[in-house]
């Protein structure tokens, strides 16, 4: 029967899922090795001001006028460094907090290139941040509800789910101004500030740039996921009509 073919094709592996998907992974994972790499890497060149993370954020901060955000350390490790708009803090890693290197520098003035986005009313950033409940639930919701869908032979909820999909695609497209954006702003920041000199620029955009692929693998990884759930949901109209 229709109901039982297409609910084992959602509960097991389906090999256009596997085709669709694997080169997204595995683009992921060497986009994630770069980071690491470029963050390795530059962590063991000192800027020549000697600054820290830290002291670079709230520098940048403050020249911005936005004395209401506070730079705290991360408790969740390495490169769990982010800006919190709901309560205006910019928190970083230990190895960012601390660190005086070019890497710890670019990701500090990042972080806080988010928070001069947010003081200023970046609209991209305002999206992003509107979208964060539907994205979550999506996640839980999407793929439980095409597969019920599916295997219930019932259209509408895996139009939810696929919906679920879409709002997760939208906020991955989204995001790829806002950290472009932020790390535009870092470098220009770093550098009107006095705190790296010219020469040691490249250094800090590599790490920006290497991070910045994680986030366009991640946008590449949900469109198709949409695609393959699209698919999918086409199939299941057509057969359904026959």
């Amino acid at each position: 029967m229709f109901w039982m073919d297409t609910a084992i094709g959602f509960f097991m592996v389906d090999p256009l899922y596997i085709m669709m998907v694997a080169p997204c992974l595995l683009l992921a994972m060497l986009a994630q090795l770069w980071v690491k790499a470029s963050f390795a890497r530059y962590s063991r060149v000192r800027a020549a001001r000697g600054m820290s993370g830290a002291d670079a954020a709230r520098r940048i901060l403050d020249s911005q006028g936005i004395h209401d955000v506070a730079v705290e350390i991360s408790p969740g490790g390495m490169l769990s460094d982010h800006y919190d708009p709901s309560a205006r803090v910019l928190r970083l890693s230990p190895e960012v907090y601390h660190g005086r290197s070019l890497a710890a520098l670019g990701v500090a003035a990042h972080e806080a290139g988010h928070a001069v986005q947010h003081a200023f009313g970046y609209a991209p950033l305002h999206m992003r941040t509107m979208l964060v409940p539907a994205v979550t639930l999506g996640g839980y919701v999407a793929p439980l509800m095409v597969i019920l869908g599916a295997a219930m032979q019932h259209p509408a909820l895996v139009l939810i789910g696929l919906l679920g999909f879409a709002a997760i695609t939208v906020f991955s497209l989204v995001t790829l101004p806002v950290e472009i954006n932020a790390s535009g702003r870092a470098m220009q920041l770093l550098l009107r500030e006095g705190i790296i000199y010219d020469e040691e620029a490249p250094g800090a955009k590599a790490v920006l740039r290497a991070a910045a692929m994680t986030y366009i693998a991640a946008a590449i990884q949900a469109i198709v996921i949409l695609l393959y759930y699209v698919m999918r949901y086409g199939g299941i109209l057509q057969r359904r009509e026959d």
